[in-house]
């Protein structure tokens, strides 16, 4: 399925741009992502709405924001695109360009508790289905 087709002109060419002049922790953390969670499509630099993110897994709907010096300065406009996406139904992750080189393993654990909440979330409502979803009897056995 094709998620870009409601996009503007010139995202696509621009998400390749993005994806060509990738810096090396996005790289990093890319490879490793798809190591570590084979079984999940993850996009890098895939357009979302009128933004670009930096990893993406639909399924999940998990974005992670890989960020470097200049998200410093950008924080309003990071904060528009979050509030957007959260708005759309994303998650938002954001690391840091350090934290990728430096300690990638605790960067991939706070992924996985991202991932393991949204587990832990369909399995409560699963629960929830299952437990409680008839109304109890009067007098009845509790």
């Amino acid at each position: 399925m094709r998620h870009y087709d409601n996009h503007r002109s010139g995202t696509v060419q621009r998400a390749r741009q993005l994806r060509r002049n990738a810096s090396e922790p996005e790289r990093r953390l890319l490879r490793a992502l798809r190591e570590t969670y084979p079984h999940l499509k993850w996009r890098h630099q895939a357009p979302l709405g009128p933004f670009f993110a930096d990893m993406l897994c639909f399924s999940e709907k998990l974005v992670i924001e890989v960020d470097g010096d200049m998200h410093a300065v950008a924080e309003g406009y990071d904060a528009s695109r979050e509030d957007y996406m959260a708005r759309e139904g994303y998650r938002t992750v954001r690391v840091t360009n350090a934290d990728v080189m430096t300690n990638l393993k605790g960067v991939l654990t706070r992924i996985s508790f991202s991932l393991g909440e949204k587990e832990e979330a369909r399995a409560a409502q699963s629960r929830g289905k299952d437990e409680g979803s008839y109304p109890k009897k009067k007098g009845g056995p509790e």
